[in-house]
């Protein structure tokens, strides 16, 4: 299966997969509009790939079933939460 990716011009370390190059009809409007003007990053076979910030199957699945696949980059760690969390644990 191959798929084309964009990069969003709006959102940082954001990616649309799409099933054919330039073909946005199964992306909504309203994605479209958050997303911002998509600039093509590559083609890409799927089959016997693995992806840094996505799996595989769940790309090939929605690409099968909902026509597109949006990754967005994971969440920020909150570093001051993350050692208070830690100070607490240690002084208990």
């Amino acid at each position: 299966m191959l798929c084309s990716i964009y990069k969003s011009s709006k959102k940082e370390n954001t990616y649309l997969y799409i099933n054919k190059k330039d073909d946005f009809s199964d992306v909504p409007d309203s994605l479209m509009g958050t997303f911002g003007a998509p600039q093509f990053v590559m083609v890409l076979k799927l089959e016997g790939r693995k992806l840094a910030l996505a799996d595989v199957e769940k790309v090939k699945e929605s690409l099968v079933t909902v026509g597109y696949y949006l990754q967005v980059p994971p969440p920020i760690t909150n570093l001051l939460h993350q050692y208070k969390a830690e100070k607490a644990s240690q002084t208990s």
